[in-house]
């Protein structure tokens, strides 16, 4: 994200791997999608923490603009919980930065 990767970064996620938003759930069918969806991103983000267990990591961000973008809110934090299988992103959920708890929506 920060340094406008898409395509690494696209790399990083497993096919038909889900983004949880705003109560949304989008499926990254493929490469293509990751990277659309990477490359749609406003705002990089700077870890401030990280917590893991397991197959998961919940990560606070500090957003800031991207090389290409504005940020939709600089200097905000934002919280997502990341589930990693076999080294690939299967689960993005962005959560409340008070209390990343773990997703709501759908298990995988």
């Amino acid at each position: 994200m920060n340094q406008d990767d898409n395509n690494t970064a696209a790399s990083l996620f497993a096919k038909n791997a889900e983004v949880v938003q705003d109560g949304q759930v989008l499926t990254l069918r493929d490469r293509h999608d990751a990277l659309a969806w990477n490359s749609a991103l406003p705002c990089s983000g700077r870890i401030v923490s990280i917590h893991t267990r397991g197959q998961t990591a919940t990560a606070t961000f500090v957003l800031g603009d991207r090389q290409h973008s504005r940020c939709d809110g600089p200097g905000e934090k934002a919280t997502a919980i990341f589930k990693v299988v076999r080294g690939k992103i299967v689960l993005w959920h962005q959560t409340t930065t008070n209390s990343p708890s773990g997703p709501t929506g759908p298990t995988i």
